[in-house]
């Protein structure tokens, strides 16, 4: 399988969360599958380190270049292919990360893991079932 880790299951599978589905964390560790990580989903996370709503320390930028190392992932494409897709779909909100999240699932052929309900509405999506 490839799947394409959503910002929330790229920071639960690092730190452990209890939010993170078992049987994602076992799609996550198996050597079988290939785990993609979009440039977004670093984007976004620093953001919300910097915002302070979610702690990274010693300090954002810090926290994902150490959390890149730890699992093997695949760097996602952000091309003019997604660019587009992203601006095409039908999503009920605007936020450009699950936008570009989404495209790049569909443009690149990757099962998105969320838990992000508007995502899993979403039945054109390859979403991992919950």
């Amino acid at each position: 399988m490839k799947i394409l880790l959503d910002t929330h299951i790229w920071i639960w599978n690092l730190a452990g969360a209890e939010e993170l589905p078992v049987h994602f964390k076992e799609i996550i560790e198996d050597e079988e599958n290939e785990i993609w990580l979009s440039p977004i989903s670093v984007w976004e996370t620093i953001v919300l380190g910097e915002k302070g709503k979610i702690k990274l320390k010693p300090e954002p930028t810090q926290w994902v270049r150490k959390a890149l190392k730890i699992n093997d992932t695949k760097e996602a494409p952000i091309d003019i292919e997604i660019a587009i897709k992203s601006r095409e779909l039908i999503l009920p909100h605007q936020d450009p990360a699950d936008r570009l999240l989404a495209a790049t699932s569909l443009v690149c052929g990757l099962q998105l893991a969320t838990v992000d309900k508007v995502l899993l509405k979403a039945k054109w999506l390859p979403t991992l079932p919950l």
